[in-house]
């Protein structure tokens, strides 16, 4: 007798995740079907990867035609969609150059070598501290680990890449006194802190942050991971905070479904990697990549007002409703902290077909950036509805 798909994952798939019992096996916009046939709204995007749902037809197009003539010719060679997206990303944000890789955590990585070899050769090798923030995700390789700001994520996986240290959030004299303590090569921040718990820094705290890392000669570098491309409701995140970073790195919502990640180097840092300081097999991989166009070239001022537009009758919708405590987030990145767990709430809106995911104790919405007004009312009222339960 055939395995089920849920029984052949348990039988041959690592055991690193704790999934809803659900398969899914195909989706249109922000609608996604099970495979026994029940519909549900999609709030949730991969966590925050399909920034324009799912089959959107502009990105199928792109990838589908990129693959048909080249998918893939390592960086020995030049192909058009990196250098193209490579382009488009430096004109959307003032930066100078872009290493492309996989995912967030690589990044980031990319990022803490950087700054690290800038801060070696200014100051001296043994200026290495990068400063981050408690309650911060920063990725799951060791050193991304390292610079991640909750100790539950260490445990069991010492020692961990040393040269990291954490202050808390919008706390200005902390973030002072650690760069006047150590000799630091980078302060890294995530403008809303997604993993820890949906929470927006303040603009006095990033300010200063800026203020600092500008007189210190220190790389200010931001995480724009979850928060970038046009989550926000502004193409990145810390635009929101009138700031220019040194280093920039995303992933998630760039490739629309597939996987890319891209560190983004400003003036002061755009110099620093030569030939041999880094790499990547796939990383600029043209079929990713020419996905990644089909999202960027769409996120226009009319769009991202959109977004906005969008995130404002959620917060309107949720704030004060029963059984919902507060809300927070920026964009279509939005935490809600509900009277009953959030993980009871998620499991109940699944069975009343609305997908949502967690973040600490709270409820995480990360729709499609382009998730239609009657889907999202719709959703938004079971959100509602499973709050007030029992309340």
């Amino acid at each position: 007798m055939e395995m089920s798909i849920i029984s052949l994952d348990k039988e041959y798939v690592a055991g690193t995740y704790g999934r809803f019992p659900l398969e899914l096996v195909s989706g249109k916009g922000s609608r996604l079907k099970a495979a026994d046939g029940k519909e549900y709204i999609d709030l949730g995007s991969g966590i925050g990867v399909t920034a324009f749902g799912f089959g959107d037809d502009a990105w199928v197009k792109a990838v589908t035609e990129q693959a048909s003539m080249l998918q893939h010719t390592s960086n020995l060679y030049y192909t058009e969609p990196c250098a193209k997206l490579a382009k488009l990303l430096c004109e959307k944000t003032g930066m100078k150059k872009v290493f492309f890789s996989n995912s967030g955590a690589e990044s980031n990585e990319c990022a803490i070598k950087v700054a690290r070899k800038y801060s070696a050769q200014k100051k001296g090798a043994d200026c290495y501290t990068i400063v981050t923030l408690v309650n911060s995700f920063h990725g799951r390789t060791l050193t991304t680990l390292a610079a991640t700001g909750q100790d539950h994520f260490h445990k069991d996986f010492q020692p961990l890449t040393p040269g990291f240290i954490h202050v808390p959030a919008n706390d200005c004299a902390a973030l002072a006194k650690a760069v006047a303590e150590n000799k630091v090569a980078g302060i890294m921040l995530e403008c809303v802190q997604g993993e820890g718990g949906v929470n927006p820094l303040t603009r006095e705290f990033v300010l200063e942050a800026a203020k600092i890392a500008n007189e210190q000669d220190i790389p200010l570098m931001i995480d724009e991971v979850q928060t970038g491309n046009g989550r926000t409701g502004e193409f990145y995140a810390y635009m929101h905070f009138g700031t220019q970073p040194d280093i920039v790195s995303t992933a998630k919502g760039l490739g629309g479904g597939l996987p890319i990640g891209a560190t983004l180097m400003g003036e002061k840092v755009q110099s620093v990697l030569q030939p041999g300081d880094h790499g990547s097999t796939y990383g600029g991989n043209p079929v990713c990549c020419a996905g990644a166009l089909s999202v960027l070239e769409r996120l226009d001022e009319a769009f991202l007002n959109d977004v906005k537009c969008k995130s404002e009758y959620v917060f309107k919708a949720l704030e004060g409703a029963e059984g919902v405590q507060s809300v927070s987030g920026l964009g279509l990145m939005i935490g809600i902290k509900t009277t009953k767990p959030a993980k009871e709430v998620v499991t109940a809106c699944m069975e009343k077909g609305v997908l949502c995911l967690t973040a600490k104790d709270k409820v995480r919405l990360l729709p499609a950036l382009n998730i239609p007004m009657e889907d999202l009312k719709k959703a938004v009222d079971v959100i509602k509805a499973v709050c007030k339960e029992g309340i």
